[in-house]
């Protein structure tokens, strides 16, 4: 395999400039923000941007590169947790990541990476499957549900989070621990509707974008 060519230090010193103007201004106000604006916060012409990241997609992934090594890092502490106390702890953490930025909070429930996963992406989506799979087999969170059904509490609290950011920033820790009243063992009634397959969640995240 090729290995990339560094850039020089200036262009390395726009890419920087873009991805950090990116972070800032996604954080504050979702990944609907114009590139334009960005290259203006930045300090760049639109033409250094387009040079450096050609599609929308390109740029977004390199502002939330580290995001997969956070997923991973709380998952790993999930895992040392009791069974229900880490998968609880797991999307604790992960909701609190969206609350407090607009754009992640976009790219959880409404975006698919365009770039292929990583070691990182895959590890994340092992250990996940770990905390799902300890959790049922304690008979603490009901046996009937699956990984892809933490997908309704990204998505469910992206919207908590829209809608009350601005007049209750704690609201979404409501929605979640009612939700998580629905994951345990308890008595629980019948689900309706079989879980999503993972091709159905990949492409319900599409369908969103």
């Amino acid at each position: 395999m090729p290995r990339t060519k560094p850039l020089r230090k200036d262009a390395q010193r726009n890419r920087d400039l873009l991805i950090k103007a990116a972070r800032e201004l996604y954080a504050a106000r979702g990944l609907d923000v114009s590139l334009d604006e960005i290259a203006r916060t930045a300090g760049v012409s639109s033409g250094t941007l387009y040079n450096h990241f050609p599609d929308r997609t390109d740029l977004i992934d390199a502002v939330f590169a580290d995001r997969a090594a956070t997923v991973v890092r709380i998952a790993e502490n999930a895992l040392a947790m009791e069974p229900w106390e880490g998968l609880v702890h797991f999307l604790e953490r992960v909701c609190e990541q969206q609350a407090a930025d607009r754009g992640y909070n976009d790219l959880v429930s409404r975006r698919v990476p365009q770039a292929p996963p990583t070691d990182e992406h895959l590890r994340g989506y092992e250990l996940m499957q770990q905390i799902v799979k300890r959790a049922r087999e304690s008979g603490t969170l009901r046996d009937d549900v699956t990984l892809e059904d933490l997908a309704f509490v990204t998505w469910g609290t992206a919207r908590t989070v829209e809608a009350t950011a601005g007049i209750r920033p704690q609201a979404w820790r409501r929605h979640l621990a009612l939700m998580l009243d629905g994951f345990r063992t308890p008595a629980p009634h019948p689900l309706p509707e079989p879980p999503l397959r993972p091709e159905e969640l990949v492409n319900a995240m599409r369908e969103c974008s």
